[in-house]
């Protein structure tokens, strides 16, 4: 599964709604995975360890909120509700009991495949070293700060970008491209020029650097560990 960028599971009752969501996430890399009842939603969830869920509210037998409570003590899924237009309550007792967002119908495709990315987006970020300490250096991605010694280094978001993606693939070389589309840049002087600026606020000897160190003719690796 590794060609997917995740796993989505739609509940719906509308076949409509539902082929319409598969499709264009299938077209943007997306596996997906279709159930037409909470009912036979049910059982898919106890088989397969989803990414996240977009969930109808309305739905014939058991509704999207029954389905949340149901599951709520073993889902630790991000949920997507779907809602018609007049169910401002349901809405909310939906995000009380645990969804994470919802989008009333009718939807634009796009936007409801902003919302998946910027869930997934939080999600993985609960997994990533935010604080590290080595030697004499502090990063603090959360505080946007860099401690060396008695010395403190504020962080833009172009280096903390650059950084979180470093610190959480230590050893990992990148290339000079790579860290541009991570930052929207395609100009290889100023991404040297971001890589010259962070050694100067970790490294001792910015000129010969210990941890951010380049990798001739391949890119910049950063060494941790």
């Amino acid at each position: 599964m590794d060609e997917f960028l995740a796993h989505i599971f739609v509940i719906d009752d509308d076949e409509g709604i539902r082929s319409l969501v598969k499709k264009y996430l299938n077209e943007n890399n997306y596996l997906v995975t279709t159930a037409n009842s909470a009912e036979d939603a049910s059982e898919k969830v106890k088989m397969i360890k989803f990414d996240l869920i977009i969930l109808d509210i309305m739905m014939p037998g058991k509704s999207g909120l029954e389905f949340i409570q149901e599951h709520k003590n073993n889902l630790d899924t991000p949920v997507i509700l779907l809602t018609a237009k007049g169910q401002a309550a349901e809405r909310v007792e939906g995000l009380e009991i645990g969804a994470d967002d919802y989008l009333p119908k009718p939807f634009e495709p796009k936007e409801l495949l902003l919302r998946i990315k910027n869930i997934l987006k939080k999600t993985k970020k609960g997994d990533l070293k935010r604080v590290i300490e080595f030697e004499n250096v502090k990063i603090d991605l959360n505080k946007k700060l860099i401690f060396k010694n008695d010395l403190e280094f504020k962080i833009n978001s172009t280096e903390k970008i650059i950084l979180e993606k470093m610190i959480n693939n230590p050893g990992k070389t990148f290339e000079r491209t790579e860290i541009g589309k991570l930052i929207d840049l395609d100009k290889e002087r100023s991404i040297d020029v971001i890589i010259t600026r962070l050694r100067k606020k970790i490294e001792i000897d910015p000129k010969n650097p210990k941890f951010l160190q380049t990798i001739r003719g391949a890119g910049y690796v950063l060494w941790i560990e």
